[in-house]
């Protein structure tokens, strides 16, 4: 799962991570939520171009948007065969260029009652690379009145070794070599082989502040480590199996 995420690098590394031009200047981002605009690559007729689409895919076929799920993720092993993403899948795939991503830790405590509950410890991971790609599809929604929405998803797939103490499932992380297979603008349209969990060690999981938890928490402390790195999230999730 990915429900937040953050994009603290320039327009200028974008351009230069996926080899494109004339990006808009945008600030750096380090608390994106459901429903906010976000940044992705998709294929253009020019090439990979950027854009600005609502996180949460609508359907091009949607008769009421109110009435959807927030489809913020989607599962990498059914998305081709759903009715909400197959035409997505097929037609308007998309890179979504990220700096890192947050997860949370469900840890045993006791309350102020003195019975034990469960509190959420937000974790963010930060890939080695200073910029990595989610694969991500999009799509075009229009009203009655002739008013357009793009709008896109996270794929999402088995969690690796950095980020299983934490969740279960993960962003799908498309490699530089394959930005352009998965996008359409190269290959024969099998894009199977993308969708895989990240080789261990592409992500180091720190503890992090709990503003992040509210959406108008959005500054550079956010992702600040206040607390030990990834053994420490595997050691609390172990505890939590004995709770």
């Amino acid at each position: 799962m990915c429900g937040r995420y953050a994009l603290a690098v320039t327009p200028e590394d974008v351009e230069q991570e996926f080899s494109m031009i004339r990006i808009e200047w945008f600030p750096p981002r380090y608390n994106i939520a459901p429903t906010q605009p976000i940044l992705v690559v998709r294929a253009g007729r020019a090439g990979r171009e950027a854009a600005l689409v609502r996180w949460g895919l609508v359907p091009s076929w949607a008769k009421d948007i109110q009435a959807l799920p927030l489809f913020f993720n989607a599962r990498a092993e059914t998305a081709a065969v759903k009715p909400a993403f197959r035409g997505a899948f097929r037609h308007r795939r998309c890179l979504i260029p990220a700096s890192g991503f947050y997860e949370w830790l469900k840890e045993p405590a006791i309350g102020r009652s003195g019975k034990a509950t469960i509190v959420r410890k937000p974790y963010y991971l930060t890939p080695k690379r200073p910029l990595v790609a989610f694969a991500g599809l999009w799509d075009e929604w229009g009203d009655a009145n002739g008013n357009l929405l793009d709008s896109a998803t996270i794929l999402t797939t088995s969690a690796n070794d950095d980020v299983a103490a934490l969740h279960d499932r993960m962003p799908v992380v498309v490699e530089p070599q394959d930005y352009d297979r998965w996008l359409g603008l190269e290959g024969d349209g099998d894009v199977g082989s993308i969708l895989r969990p990240a080789p261990a060690g592409t992500f180091t999981a720190v503890p992090v502040d709990p503003r992040v938890n509210s959406a108008r928490s959005d500054d550079a402390r956010l992702i600040e480590p206040i607390g030990p790195a990834e053994p420490a999230a595997k050691s609390a999730a172990t505890q939590l199996k004995l709770f």
